[in-house]
């Protein structure tokens, strides 16, 4: 080989080397989001549960826990903060008014323009945004409308558009959670397939372990006999197994006899005489009401134990797609566990088996709060039961092996998921809320540092909570709550220290008073904000 030639290829390998290179760093991550529905903070294994959780655990193991991660309290707010990265009260989603305000994007509006595709399964319940694809900006969607019947729904879309509803009697062994995970494992191999070249921002929405409680019975038999020992004898459990791990550094709340259902109850007659409208002690319950309701936990257990074969699927389907370590794994849920006791869809055969299609069960008071360990109350209050998420992130590439199965106490926000998705993608943020014309800052925060090992900022804004006249506000480790049913005393506003009293037991309201006030006021002034915001066209 000649000079000039020799050169030439040695110029050709130093172009060929640090072109790939600056290709593999500039490589945006990919992103997936998994949102379950109403699974409290404690029924993960890596949580404090029992439930068998080993492919979440496994993230957790191989990521981070965040143990003051918040949520809205309800299913459609936690969605709507989720997708838009605002709270939803600024965009009239809660209660839902209509569009959302001119200008509002979701998050595959800002990734399609930087080479993304876009992909969602299951839930949706975005107010104002009806359609996943034409309002929500996805590329595929598998979207479930009939949340009342986990093995045969007769309502949901492919793409926007209507399929055929599931038959009762031959359903071809349809599962809601398998389907939903399925729909999202099809669309990943798709992108394989078909557009390898790009990054994928994936959405998967489980509608479990929300009501009804339904699963398949070979995994009901799993956890039929673990919960005869009753719920007070299970959140203790739950609390030695917080505590020992660091997760939480506060006492176990009471259980609140006087606090039921947060609804009117319909149909109650027909559950029988096993359900319980309140959370008193095991040991005063019948026989018949302690089988019944460790039948229910069963099939709690079960459904979150179907989540997690699913999360396995789908994470061996980011392996064999060559996805794995460049994908970034987000999983919360949307609120804490529910208190609800209701009958609806086709209603409750009690003749047929506990769990199947042809029941209609909801978990009730006792057990959410052995859900909601070590919390008070439950889904649609904003005391800590209803708005604390476990989240898990998981990135083999982005978390250093040295800081991964580590928890972090940092607080943070569902309203803090996109801009920590923009911040991924390298997304200018100050851009990013310039090119958002509805001309309202995005509240939240990026967790990117937190999720990279290193330290968050430590003066976060402040985190603000609405739902149904529930209020509250956390400031630093002060948390001013106010519930809206004064029949159970909690009408007027209250303080807590988080840092010790993440229970929420002791009321600092008269102690610190102007402390209170000052959150109020700060409170106050949001709600205000908000409503302007919200009447933008």
């Amino acid at each position: 080989m000649s000079h000039r030639s020799f050169c030439r290829f040695l110029m050709l390998v130093i172009v060929l080397f640090f072109g790939s290179a600056v290709c593999a760093a500039d490589k945006k991550p990919n992103i997936l989001v998994i949102v379950v529905d109403d699974m409290g903070f404690s029924d993960l294994g890596s949580y404090g549960g029992e439930i068998e959780t080993p492919n979440i655990d496994s993230l957790a193991t191989g990521g981070l826990r965040f143990t003051q991660f918040y949520n809205t309290a309800r299913c459609w707010p936690t969605r709507s903060a989720l997708m838009t990265g605002y709270y939803p009260q600024q965009i009239r989603s809660d209660p839902p008014q209509g569009k959302l305000p001119q200008g509002t994007l979701l998050i595959p509006h800002y990734l399609k323009p930087l080479g993304y595709r876009t992909y969602h399964s299951g839930k949706w319940h975005v107010p104002g945004a009806p359609f996943p694809v034409k309002d929500g900006g996805f590329d595929r969607s598998y979207e479930l409308l009939d949340h009342n019947h986990n093995f045969y729904p007769q309502k949901h879309r492919l793409n926007d558009e209507p399929i055929a509803a599931i038959d009762p009697e031959n359903n071809g062994g349809y599962y809601t959670t398998n389907f939903i995970a399925e729909q999202t494992i099809h669309q990943l191999r798709e992108h394989a397939e078909e557009h390898a070249e790009k990054p994928f921002f994936a959405y998967t929405a489980f509608t479990s372990p929300h009501f009804p409680l339904q699963a398949p019975q070979n995994v009901i038999d799993k956890y039929r006999d673990r919960y005869v020992e009753g719920w007070d004898a299970v959140r203790e459990k739950r609390f030695r197994r917080q505590t020992a791990s660091g997760i939480v550094r506060t006492t176990l709340s009471p259980r609140e006899e006087n606090v039921g259902p947060p609804y009117p109850q319909n149909n109650l007659e027909i559950l029988g005489d096993g359900e319980v409208l309140r959370p008193v002690a095991w040991e005063t319950l019948t026989d018949t009401q302690k089988r019944f309701q460790a039948e229910k936990m069963a099939i709690h257990a079960a459904m979150v134990d179907c989540i997690d074969q699913q999360v396995g699927r789908i994470i061996e389907t980011l392996k064999s797609i060559g996805q794995w370590e460049n994908t970034v794994i987000f999983l919360l849920s949307d609120n804490g566990c529910s208190a609800e006791i209701m009958v609806r869809g086709d209603g409750h055969d009690p003749a047929a088996p506990l769990g199947s299609g042809k029941t209609y069960l909801c978990l009730g008071p006792g057990w959410s709060t052995a859900s909601n360990t070590p919390f008070r109350r439950h889904k649609i209050w904003t005391l800590e039961g209803g708005i604390s998420t476990p989240l898990i992130v998981h990135w083999p590439e982005g978390i250093p092996k040295n800081r991964q199965n580590t928890l972090r106490h940092e607080t943070g926000h569902v309203i803090d998921l996109l801009p920590t998705i923009l911040d991924l993608t390298g997304l200018d943020l100050t851009g990013a809320s310039k090119e958002n014309d509805s001309g309202v800052p995005l509240p939240g925060e990026s967790l990117l540092s937190a999720v990279q090992g290193k330290s968050l900022n430590e003066n976060r804004k402040d985190l603000f909570f609405l739902h149904e006249g529930n209020r509250g506000l956390r400031s630093g480790n002060y948390k001013a709550v106010s519930t809206a049913d004064k029949r159970q005393g909690d009408g007027e506003w209250k303080l807590y220290d988080l840092s010790t009293d993440r229970s929420e037991q002791h009321d600092l309201a008269a102690e610190k008073p102007e402390k209170l006030k000052e959150l109020v006021t700060k409170w106050e002034l949001w709600n205000q904000t908000c409503s302007k915001e919200s009447e933008r066209p």
